[in-house]
C-alpha cells in the first residue's frame, strides 16, 4: 500500500481535533453574527472562506450538536462557484473537517447529508463542482491510504452515482463495481470462503479453521508496507498472547509468481498459517475487494467480519477489550 499524501492527511486529522473541540465544547458565542456582504464579494476576485454555521444554542447535547452540523453544515457554501475547486486550503480543509463529523451521528443522517450534498453539488452546471466533491469522498472515504477511510460511508456515494440519470454510461459502471466491491465482507456478514493450499501442497478451506478468531491476512512479501503489518504482528504481546487463546492468523497469498512467497516461508511463525491461492480464485471471482495490499480482517468463530479492512493495532484494541480476562496483568 503506497503512503501518499500521509502528511496531508495527518494535517487535516489534526485541524478536525481543533474543529471539534471548539464545536462540541465551547459556547455557541457567535450564533447572532451576520457576515458583512460588500459588492467586492460580488467580483470575481472576491474572498473565499468556508463560513461557519452556527449551532443553535438551544442544542446542547453532543448527538443533537452533531446531527444539526451533518444537516446544516454545507448551507452557507456557493456551490455554483467552480473557484472554490482550486482551493484545497478552504473547500478540502473544510470537508475533512464535515466527515470527522460522521461518527458522531447516526448513519441515517450522514447518508441523507451525503445525498443532498451531491444534490447540491449537481445543480452547478459545468459539472465540475460535482466530480470535486465525489473526488474528495472518493479519497478520504475509499482511497486506502486515507486514515479516514470508511467504506460504508462511501456506499451512500456510489449509490447516488448508480441512480443519477445524469450520470454518464462510463462513470456508472466504475460506480457499479466499486458498489460491488464495496458490498462483499461486509461487518457483520459472513466472510467469503476461501480455498487454500499449504506449502506442503495439501489444501483446504477458511470455513474448517475451529478458532474463536481468525485474522485474515492478504500480504505480498515483496510489498513494503506487508513487511511492516507482518513485523508488527509478529512482534505484537496481543497477538502472540491471543495464538494461545483462540485465535488463528491466516496469512493468504493472493498471487500468482510462488518463488518469493517460498523465499519468505522461513520468517513467519510457524503458529500461523501460511498458504496461498492455488486457483486464483480470489482474484478471479473477485471474493474480496484487494485493491491495496495489506488487507487484514478480523472473523469471529462462525467467520462472521468483526473488522474489516483494518489495522495492527485496531486488531490488538479490539482482542484486548473483546477478552478481558485474559489480559489481567
Amino acid at each position: 500500500m503506497i503512503k501518499s499524501n500521509k502528511q496531508y492527511y495527518i494535517h487535516c486529522q489534526l485541524t478536525a481535533i481543533s474543529f471539534f473541540v471548539l464545536i462540541f465544547c465551547s459556547c455557541n458565542g457567535n450564533s447572532d453574527k451576520k457576515d458583512n456582504i460588500s459588492e467586492d464579494s460580488l467580483q470575481t476576485d472576491k474572498k473565499r472562506e468556508f463560513n461557519m454555521i452556527a449551532i443553535p444554542y438551544q442544542l446542547t447535547a453532543p448527538a443533537d450538536r452533531a446531527a444539526y452540523l451533518a444537516a446544516h453544515y454545507w448551507d452557507n457554501f456557493d456551490f455554483s462557484d467552480t473557484v472554490y475547486c482550486h482551493m484545497p486550503e478552504v473547500t478540502e480543509q473544510a470537508f475533512t473537517n464535515y466527515i470527522d463529523i460522521f461518527p458522531h451521528t447516526s448513519f441515517e443522517n450522514v447518508e441523507s447529508s451525503i445525498k443532498n450534498i451531491l444534490t447540491s453539488a449537481e445543480k452547478e452546471e459545468t459539472g465540475r463542482m460535482f466530480r470535486y466533491f465525489t473526488d474528495m469522498y472518493d479519497k478520504y472515504l475509499y482511497d486506502p491510504n486515507s486514515p479516514m477511510r470508511n467504506e460504508e460511508y462511501y456506499i451512500p456515494v456510489v449509490e447516488y452515482i448508480v441512480n443519477d440519470s445524469r450520470a454518464s454510461d462510463v462513470v456508472k459502471e466504475k460506480a457499479k463495481f466499486d458498489l460491488e466491491m464495496l458490498m462483499k465482507n461486509r461487518v457483520g456478514d459472513k466472510a467469503a470462503n476461501i480455498s487454500y493450499t499449504l506449502p506442503s501442497g495439501r489444501s483446504d478451506m477458511l470455513y474448517n479453521i475451529n478458532s474463536s478468531y481468525t485474522l485474515l491476512y492478504f500480504y505480498n512479501p515483496g510489498c513494503e508496507a506487508c513487511e511492516e503489518a507482518s513485523y508488527a504482528l509478529m512482534n505484537s504481546p496481543v497477538i502472540k498472547t491471543m495464538l494461545k487463546n483462540g485465535l488463528t492468523v491466516f496469512a493468504f497469498y493472493p498471487d500468482k509468481d510462488l518463488t518469493e512467497w517460498k523465499r519468505y516461508l522461513p520468517a513467519f511463525p510457524s503458529e500461523w498459517i501460511n498458504c496461498y491461492d492455488k486457483n486464483q480464485d480470489v482474484t478471479n471471482k473477485r471474493l474480496y475487494d484487494l485493491k491495496a495490499i495489506p488487507a487484514i480482517y478480523l472473523l469471529d468463530r462462525d467467520k462472521k467480519v468483526i473488522l474489516k479492512d483494518t489495522n495492527v493495532q485496531q486488531v490488538e484494541d479490539y482482542l484486548r477489550n473483546a477478552n478481558p480476562v485474559v489480559f489481567v496483568d
